[in-house]
Formats: C-alpha cells, sequence, structure tokens
C-alpha cells in the first residue's frame, strides 16, 4: 500500500513539474498583453489567444523532450515495481 501511494505522489508531481513551464509561460505572456491591452484601450478578445498558443506550443516544443524522458522514465519504474505491488 506504501508503494501505491508513493507512485500516486510522485505521479502528481511529475504532472506538476511537465505542466509547469507551458502554464508559467501562459501567465506570464497573458498578464503581459492584458497590461498592453489595459494601456492602449484596446478590448479584443482574440488577442490574447493566439499569442499564448503560439508561445505555448513553443515551450512544447522546446521542452517536449525532456518532459517526454521524465515521462518514460517514470513509467519504466512504474513497471519494475508492478510486480511488487501484486504481489502484496
Amino acid at each position: 500500500m506504501n508503494q501505491l501511494i508513493f507512485i500516486t505522489q510522485e505521479a502528481l508531481y511529475l504532472v506538476l513539474v511537465c505542466s509547469g513551464p507551458p502554464v508559467v509561460i501562459s501567465l506570464v505572456v497573458g498578464l503581459i498583453i492584458a497590461v498592453f491591452q489595459a494601456t492602449t484601450q484596446i478590448q479584443e478578445q482574440t488577442l490574447t489567444f493566439a499569442p499564448k498558443m503560439v508561445i505555448v506550443f513553443g515551450v512544447l516544443a522546446l521542452l517536449g523532450s525532456w518532459m517526454g524522458s521524465i515521462l518514460l522514465a517514470f513509467t519504466f519504474q512504474v513497471f519494475d515495481r508492478f510486480p511488487e505491488m501484486i504481489a502484496r
């Protein structure tokens, strides 16, 4: 049971680590665009969507291999521990 809790904690931590960079970058870009819109009084709702989408895809393209290697290592770790979890 302890291993199942440990794997669940590791999985939640991995979700935070992998989703953190795109979410933080999207937040920063959204804030910059919101400040720009407030100063110029441009109230276009679609203005925030395109730059955030491009930036998030760029971050995922840059960090995709790193995220994939972390996810793959976690998957191998879970599969290696699987017989121990079944035996108990």
